[in-house]
């Protein structure tokens, strides 16, 4: 923004336009941010004319009542903030030249943005992803049985990846985890060094028997239920890397990281059971709210339901034209 543009900015309060000029000159901002700052600056100009108040006499109050406007206009958590600050860039400088005794904005926040859903597969996916079996001749039998292995036990058990990997052959005083086939459970070394037991199912069990099996003609002595064919326990980028390929060649629109097999195990279960306390324990959370985004996930599957199965969802309700055969009365 040239300084004949931050001249024609209509209306501009003069210490806007000192603020433009020295954002422009003295900090040397690109012409793209003076532009954005304008705009953020005409709006709080034109807040301040609405409320009968000049620029230095803006109070906190002031500012919190745009915000709570601003939000319940739809704007989002991430504009609110980038008006703010550049507000509160606007205000500092008006204190530096000693025009302002305080800051109005500076103690104002925008509203919190809601966070993502974790990402997770339909049941249909996660079932593809785990099904998955190499076509004839296109893979190694002892690379294919450890990737299926690794897969069913990521959606079967609700795993992390850093408790996947630290499974053991068998159990030991040593061991920071290892499968019981026998009781059909994990026992796992989770966060904060918390030891949990999670059940283990058929399909599991059945990857893990095709797995150690395979796995007797490779190791060495190493203690690791996954390793790679030097021997070597993988890690956890390994793990990354191979579930991806595994979900692309699986016919998969997304590529898929152990992650979202822990939060497709949790949304799938919490569906069928409607536990959210059974689904804290099986993952392990120590605080129950760190569950309770599952519950949002479960919403969006009953509202997919509920516009796929409710007649006033999908379509408007026939209107039966009144019989004009009947008489009123």
């Amino acid at each position: 923004m040239d300084p004949a543009a931050i001249d024609a900015v209509p209306d501009a309060d003069p210490l806007v336009q000192r603020y433009l000029e020295h954002v422009r000159v003295e900090k040397r901002l690109a012409q793209r941010t003076v532009e954005l700052y304008a705009l953020d600056l005409q709006k709080l100009q034109s807040n301040a004319l609405q409320a009968s108040v000049v620029l230095t006499a803006v109070h906190n109050t002031h500012v919190r009542r745009w915000v709570a406007q601003m939000h319940s206009g739809g704007r989002s958590a991430r504009g609110i903030a980038l008006i703010l600050s550049g507000w509160r860039g606007f205000y500092t400088w008006l204190g530096r030249e000693g025009l302002v005794s305080s800051n109005p904005v500076q103690d104002v926040r925008s509203p919190k943005a809601a966070k993502p859903l974790p990402k997770a597969l339909s049941v249909d996916e996660a079932v593809q992803l785990a099904g998955y079996e190499e076509p004839d001749g296109d893979g190694d039998p002892f690379i294919e049985a450890r990737d299926h292995c690794i897969t069913e036990l990521l959606y079967g058990c609700g795993l992390r990846i850093g408790e996947l990997v630290g499974l053991d052959v068998q159990a030991s005083g040593q061991a920071r985890g290892w499968v019981d086939a026998d009781a059909a459970e994990a026992h796992v070394l989770g966060k904060g060094s918390k030891r949990r037991s999670v059940p283990v199912g058929s399909k599991a069990l059945e990857a893990l028997d095709a797995w150690l099996l395979a796995r007797a003609s490779w190791a060495g002595d190493d203690a690791a239920l996954f390793i790679s064919q030097r021997g070597g326990r993988l890690t956890p980028q390994h793990i990354r890397v191979r579930l991806k390929q595994r979900s692309l060649k699986a016919g998969l629109a997304t590529p898929v990281h152990p992650h979202m097999l822990r939060h497709s195990f949790a949304s799938h279960v919490l569906q069928s059971s409607g536990d959210l306390r059974a689904v804290q324990e099986l993952l392990g959370h120590a605080n129950i709210t760190t569950t309770q985004v599952y519950t949002r996930l479960d919403f969006q599957h009953l509202a997919k339901v509920y516009d796929a199965a409710h007649p006033r969802a999908t379509r408007a309700a026939a209107v039966v034209p009144p019989d004009k055969t009947k008489k009123s009365g």
